[in-house]
């Protein structure tokens, strides 16, 4: 029997307000200046204090908000641990924060904390020429190069607050503890690598951030520090793994969206809609040549827009990656710098 997808708590918290979900964990949600418009995180009672899932942004209406969490559903309390599901800044930007003004610890993958710390500390004023040469390898249109090379691209520490030196590591497999509940610790990979997520030991909730997502599927994207990566074979796997752990009892805490249970289902949705991503992309590329930038229709369905185009372009890159370290395509030609890609 399919499992349904139901959302049982309809509507979010406002923003300053908090929605208890289960006993002792706490709902709130943040704002973000973009088209996804806001981040969820919980807070998780503890005797003396709270462990926080995630942050949101490092900015001045961020901390505003905080201080309303801080001084309504969290009791002036004090926030005793952070836990990072990724390093995406949405996620862990104002982690370093916490632990100057709470003492807090902070808990992530390795490479979750290795990457931020390094993105955090790498800030450029202009795109490197690496990421232009990836960009007009993929496609991009010669005036929108050369506008966006001309400006400030976005660096972690416009919305990340510096991480202090030391934190506690997740690792694959581990038995944790907090917010009363013991946790098992299951990375996934493909949105981000080693991206957390916590599976309940004693009830039916599991923590997914962006890995486990109800509506929308995360970006995967392939970037120029790292251009011949796969993330859409590391996310497809690892919705395998999970898929062999997911239960319709579970009541999954998503980083976007609303909380839902029917996960069975959603890992099967997420794993089905990327294979017929990569059918169509195979399909059209048997029909001849295109950049990467060219497969924006047959991927999206859609008009991208000036303000998607970064996303789109990692995504749609991602997925000729994935078809090309397969042998099901390979590079037929250029077009300008712009590689072509059929079979």
């Amino acid at each position: 029997m399919r499992v349904v997808i139901h959302a049982p708590i309809p509507m979010p918290p406002a923003e300053g307000e908090a929605i208890t979900v289960a006993p002792g964990i706490l709902w709130m949600r943040l704002s973000l200046p973009m088209a996804l418009d806001h981040v969820n995180v919980y807070a998780l009672e503890e005797d003396d204090g709270w462990t926080l899932i995630d942050t949101g942004f490092d900015s001045k209406h961020a901390r505003a908000t905080w201080q309303a969490l801080r001084d309504g559903p969290l009791g002036g309390r004090p926030i005793r641990r952070v836990i990072g599901t990724h390093h995406h800044p949405d996620h862990i930007g104002l982690a370093g924060w916490f632990m100057a003004t709470d003492g807090a610890e902070l808990m992530m993958s390795r490479t979750a904390w290795l990457t931020a710390r390094m993105l955090v500390l790498d800030q450029e004023p202009r795109p490197t020429p690496e990421t232009i040469a990836f960009w007009r390898h993929a496609g991009m249109p010669e005036e929108m190069v050369a506008k966006r090379a001309a400006e400030r691209p976005f660096n972690f520490a416009d919305m990340v607050h510096p991480l202090p030196l030391g934190f506690h590591r997740l690792t694959d497999g581990a038995k944790i503890t907090f917010g009363r509940r013991s946790w098992k610790v299951v990375m996934g990979h493909g949105h981000a690598p080693c991206h957390a997520t916590f599976w309940s030991q004693d009830d039916d909730l599991v923590i997914g951030g962006d890995q486990l997502l109800p509506s929308i599927s995360p970006n995967l994207g392939v970037y120029a520090s790292e251009p011949d990566a796969d993330p859409v074979a590391e996310w497809l796997e690892s919705c395998g793994v999970m898929a062999d752990l997911a239960e319709p009892r579970h009541f999954v805490l998503p980083g976007h969206k609303l909380p839902y249970t029917g996960l069975p289902t959603r890992l099967r949705q997420l794993i089905d809609n990327h294979h017929g991503a990569l059918d169509r992309l195979h399909d059209a590329l048997r029909q001849g040549p295109r950049t990467a930038v060219g497969c924006f229709d047959i991927l999206f369905k859609r008009r991208i827009g000036d303000s998607e185009f970064g996303l789109a372009l990692v995504e749609a890159v991602a997925h000729i990656n994935y078809l090309r370290h397969r042998g099901m395509i390979r590079q037929t030609g250029n077009t300008g710098p712009a590689a072509l890609w059929g079979t």
